[in-house]
């Protein structure tokens, strides 16, 4: 069984934006005055021999839980050398690190931690991990949580490629983890988690008041369900309010603020009847970059580097070849550089 539907985000994300709460909790660091630009790319080690390819044909080059071929083939997310090639590929088009999916302790997930941090110091690359979910319930899954902070930051938060900002290691909170943990209990993770482990920036999954008050940052991880069937132009007029309230929201609190883009995404190899969002040839990716560059944010998210079961992969593939890299490059620099 496949992890859940990444189209849900959308919808929480649009329930949070109706959701505000005049509850402050006050647990926030003061983000730094400076926050460098970066463009990161959610990125998922979590294929292997017999996990998560399915049934795999080299010959006709189909993977059965995969609706792209990619041009490595069905790869294992431990090969240091395919780690090596994908961060090669990454950052020569203007990525500047991975938010890999992170499933806990111990997990198949957290043993390529080590091997991505290994890999990234030598070449400046950076790397955080994104909180997929936390164990247990009530009190026991608030110690969970706190533990999984604590190892998180303790473990591999220190090293040099991990993604900082003025020192302070920097944490993606997906929407599940949100969801599992009361709300109200946030200010107490936050402050036992920084009891252990000293300073650190938490990114949270909606953008909403009360996120705001609380996390360091806002960001959301899938915006497909709102780029479905929309023209170019439709999406431009789309995209341009969504990030620019996503800016503001994060600029009136102080806080890292995050936009995201997507090439396409269709899941309905693997979900039925799933969900599909046309990449349009690129215009799609294109628009959104264009839009997400004029409203200026801290960093602009990649959904995603390779997960290639929901299709929304700008890995190079037998089907698109370096297309989706050639975008990025150019509209990273665009970025980068401040131009609009």
């Amino acid at each position: 069984m496949f992890m859940s539907a990444r189209r849900w985000a959308s919808v929480l994300f649009l329930f949070s934006l109706a959701t505000t709460s005049s509850w402050a909790a006050g647990t926030n660091s003061p983000v730094p005055a400076h926050v460098p630009r970066e463009v990161l790319a959610f990125y998922y080690p979590w294929y292997g021999p017999a996990r998560h390819w399915g049934k795999v044909d080299t010959t006709r080059h189909d993977i059965e839980a995969s609706r792209d071929y990619p041009v490595k083939g069905a790869y294992d997310s431990h090969d240091p050398a395919l780690i090596a090639w994908q961060m090669d590929a990454a950052q020569t088009h203007g990525i500047t690190g991975f938010i890999a999916s992170w499933w806990g302790q111990n997990s198949f997930e957290d043993q390529a931690v080590p091997l991505l941090l290994q890999s990234a110091e030598p070449k400046h690359f950076k790397v955080t991990i994104y909180w997929e979910t936390v164990a247990g319930k009530g009190r026991e899954q608030i110690n969970h949580a706190v533990d999984d902070l604590t190892y998180v930051l303790t473990r591999y938060g220190t090293n040099p490629a991990f993604l900082k900002v003025d020192g302070q290691p920097v944490i993606f909170v997906y929407g599940r983890v949100m969801g599992q943990a009361p709300f109200a209990s946030w200010p107490e993770i936050i402050r036992r988690a920084r009891a252990r482990a000293g300073d650190f920036l938490l990114i949270a999954d909606g953008y909403s008041e009360r996120n705001a008050r609380v996390f360091d940052g806002l960001h959301t991880y899938n915006i497909c369900g709102e780029v479905k069937g929309k023209t170019p132009s439709e999406l431009r007029a789309w995209a341009a309010a969504h990030y620019a309230g996503a800016v503001k929201l994060a600029r009136d609190h102080n806080r890292i603020a995050c936009v995201t883009v997507v090439p396409g995404y269709d899941d309905t190899k693997i979900r039925h009847p799933g969900l599909k969002a046309d990449r349009l040839d690129g215009q799609v990716y294109r628009v959104l970059w264009d839009e997400a560059v004029k409203a200026r944010p801290d960093w602009v998210l990649i959904t995603s580097w390779n997960e290639w079961h929901e299709g929304s992969e700008i890995e190079p593939s037998l089907e698109y070849g370096n297309q989706y890299l050639q975008l990025t490059r150019d509209s990273a620099a665009r970025f980068r550089q401040g131009a609009e």
